[in-house]
């Protein structure tokens, strides 16, 4: 090691002598040339590389054999059946573990057909009246007929089996409509989940054209009877956009209750987010139509944008809108023994 002040070893350091580096650049270099230094003053010039041997293409021992065409099919052959793009695969779907149904406990005939999947209640009311239904081989023109879960009941002439159940949640997004057939032809919540499943699901209870949020579709009328009724009370969560800050007297008028239909819509719960009266979260048990807006609407306020975050229980996590997802047999179940709110 060196000073760099005066050039002087240190103690301890080491210094190569002349001599030694004399000798050592005069030893001949054996199987190895030397390298040329660098000097920045000399000027270098591009000397260009040989054009490299072309690659070796084993054309002697590979030859590509053209496969006849094939013009007659086996005997046996049968084409697979292409699937659905938009069906949901078998596997994906979930199978669900069904009630057991009393079979000594009669149902009513449109009841059956319903849960069939062959029609609206309704409709098979106009089927029954037409004489296209038959029980155990006797036509059934009477609209209050019940038949047993064990009957041969046939529906121009095919046997009616009963449909499994099927429980979709949708994310609804706008210019939706909540219905299974429109007059207007315009889009539906039906035409998202077409291929979803080959049985036939409806929504439970309605959301406005231009409301977004948790929609649930099934085929079981009986859980759908239970989560719509009045008296079942579900709960339902909606995050509300206002057309401006809404004061603290109005605020107080709803939380009182507001008058609709000669019944006072009282709210569970009104809150806001913080230094913010325009964003609100509405809690409510009601199940009047358009109940949120006409709220409002009361008392001089237009909903600007209505988005259901909650609906019996379910929410919209990890499902984007315009999608949806089938139910897991746990929710099912929650729902059916009414454990959810």
């Amino acid at each position: 090691m060196f000073d760099r002040n005066n050039r002087t070893p240190r103690p301890g350091g080491y210094r190569q002598n002349e001599s030694s580096r004399e000798q050592k650049d005069n030893q001949p270099m054996t199987g190895r040339t030397p390298r040329p230094r660098f000097n920045p003053n000399q000027r270098y010039e591009r000397v260009e590389r040989p054009e490299r041997r072309e690659r070796f293409e084993r054309t002697d021992r590979y030859e590509r054999v053209e496969r006849p065409e094939r013009t007659e099919r086996r005997e046996g052959f049968r084409p697979r059946i292409q699937r659905n793009e938009g069906m949901y695969s078998q596997k994906k779907r979930m199978e669900y573990k069904q009630r057991y149904e009393d079979p000594t406990k009669p149902i009513r005939l449109n009841k059956f057909l319903a849960n069939a999947g062959i029609c609206s209640r309704r409709e098979a009311d106009d089927f029954i009246q037409a004489g296209v239904v038959t029980v155990n081989g006797t036509v059934v023109d009477n609209l209050g007929a019940k038949v047993l879960p064990t009957d041969r009941v046939m529906f121009h002439d095919q046997p009616v089996r009963r449909e499994r159940k099927v429980y979709i949640l949708l994310n609804k997004p706008k210019n939706t409509v909540t219905t299974t057939d429109d007059p207007e032809e315009r889009h539906t919540v039906i035409d998202i989940v077409r291929n979803a499943c080959a049985e036939r699901i409806y929504p439970v209870g309605r959301l406005d054209r231009n409301t977004t949020g948790v929609l649930l579709l099934t085929n079981d009328g009986d859980l759908a009877a239970r989560l719509t009724h009045p008296k079942f009370g579900k709960k339902k969560i909606y995050a509300v956009t206002l057309d401006r800050d809404l004061d603290e007297d109005t605020e107080a008028e709803i939380r009182a209750g507001v008058v609709l239909d000669d019944e006072r819509v009282i709210p569970d719960a009104l809150e806001f987010t913080k230094g913010d009266r325009k964003h609100i979260g509405l809690e409510i048990h009601s199940g009047q139509n358009r109940v949120v807006r006409r709220i409002f609407e009361k008392v001089g306020y237009k909903v600007a944008q209505l988005d259901r975050v909650s609906f019996a229980g379910l929410t919209k996590k990890n499902v984007t809108r315009g999608h949806y997802r089938f139910l897991t047999p746990k929710e099912v179940s929650m729902l059916q023994m009414g454990a959810f709110e």
